[in-house]
């Protein structure tokens, strides 16, 4: 639906800000369950979102929920290991339930998922701020829509509008305004290195120190190529984050691609597709309230990406299920809005530890000679080759790999 397509309601149920995996799951549970969803979004409806494209065993889960695996793994590229290279050279496979489609495809999918159970969609259009009553509650949202400012009324408001904080500022809901780390990645389409690099590889190097560099296959003979780095801004005394010194994302993937032959072979064997392109990360659930009185933050906004890893996608999914879960919950019996947000503030910090034991892991990307140690020893131990995929199914504690405990185990197992 666009401005053109039909006229703007002036009230809806819920409105749901943000058609990224987030929003668009909890759009889909919301409409699923018959609730009035407006579904807006910034740009067009399959718009391009920078990310590695990496669908792990998390983001399966949720999408097997949410009744689209199926639809999913059809248009994915399929592997069934990520490859951890050391800075030494040195490799294992860890095996796992794995994919890779651009998100320009999945957040398509995940947007029409959410349209075909019922929910309306709407862009262009931009949160500006949100509506409130004399009591201070969210009751809505001013969009712009086009060159004009619309109010419009809603029971509850959900934020899912990603790691740029211009949205949870204007909230009022923003902790940390700058990122926990930062990211670039392109597309190179190159036939001939198809079969060659099967599984999803991540490699640290000192180039992208604290970091990694990845190449995951992808459809359609194509690759999806890039750096990641994590802790890429420090917290200022304000608590508003102060810039480190600048990270040139450009500088450190030209630094990887020439530390890693295999991402030399690409880029020389491939084609570029379209451009290199940076983006924020927000981590840990950390830099953001989750919730005012008739609003909920959700997704990467609320913080739900991996230190560690830098995946994303499924967690975004899960947090944005329960918020609508708890919007639901909370019309079932009647509660009032403020048991309904603390609700999802207990579901939220049940995942709270999940996240720091993958923090306590990043240390991993700050001195990659752990991950050396690491490669070494699950070579020659099949029970560390199985904890760390545990590490990928959420079975496993990250953070015992690189404790000093762990650390210990490792020359005993």
């Amino acid at each position: 639906m666009s401005e053109a397509a039909a006229p703007i309601p002036a009230f809806c149920e819920v409105l749901v800000i943000g058609a990224g995996p987030a929003g668009s799951a909890a759009a889909r549970v919301l409409a699923q369950a018959g609730v009035d969803v407006l579904l807006v979004d910034q740009q067009p409806q399959g718009r391009d979102k920078i990310c590695g494209d990496g669908l792990i065993p998390d983001a399966h889960a949720a999408l097997a929920r949410l009744g689209l695996l199926d639809a999913v793994m059809a248009r994915a590229k399929h592997a069934s290991h990520v490859g951890f290279i050391g800075l030494r050279g040195g490799r294992i496979d860890v095996p796992g339930q794995l994919a890779v489609l651009p998100r320009r495809e999945l957040d398509d999918l995940l947007c029409q998922a959410a349209q075909d159970a019922g929910a309306v969609f709407l862009a262009p259009a931009r949160f500006e701020a949100p509506l409130l009553d004399a009591k201070g509650q969210v009751i809505g949202a001013t969009l712009k829509i086009g060159d004009a400012l619309h109010e419009l009324r809603a029971g509850w408001v959900i934020l899912a509008t990603g790691a740029v904080p211009k949205a949870l500022t204007a909230a009022g809901l923003c902790t940390r305004h700058t990122p926990s780390g930062v990211a670039l990645r392109g597309y190179v389409r190159a036939p001939k290195m198809v079969g060659r690099i099967k599984a999803l590889e991540v490699s640290w190097s000192h180039a992208a120190r604290p970091g990694y560099g990845w190449i995951f296959p992808a459809p359609d003979d194509c690759f999806n190529i890039g750096v990641g780095i994590t802790n890429s801004h420090a917290e200022g005394k304000d608590g508003k984050g102060s810039k480190k010194d600048a990270v040139n994302l450009r500088a450190i993937f030209d630094a990887f691609v020439a530390d890693y032959p295999p991402a030399a072979e690409l880029m020389r064997e491939g084609e570029l597709v379209g451009e290199l392109k940076g983006a924020p990360l927000r981590f840990s659930l950390d830099g953001a309230r989750w919730t005012r009185p008739g609003l909920l933050v959700t997704g990467e906004a609320a913080g739900s990406t991996y230190s560690l890893t830098g995946e994303g996608i499924g967690k975004a999914l899960e947090t944005g299920m329960l918020a609508a879960e708890a919007v639901l919950m909370g019309r079932a019996k009647s509660w009032p809005e403020a048991q309904v947000r603390e609700r999802y503030e207990q579901d939220l910090q049940a995942l709270k530890p999940k996240f720091e034991m993958y923090a306590r892991a990043n240390r991993i990307n700050a001195y990659p000679w752990l991950a050396d140690l690491l490669i070494w020893r699950a070579q020659r131990s099949p029970r560390l080759l199985t904890r760390m995929a545990g590490v990928l199914n959420e079975t496993s504690n990250p953070g015992n790999l690189v404790s000093l405990r762990g650390l210990s185990r490792l020359f005993f197992e």
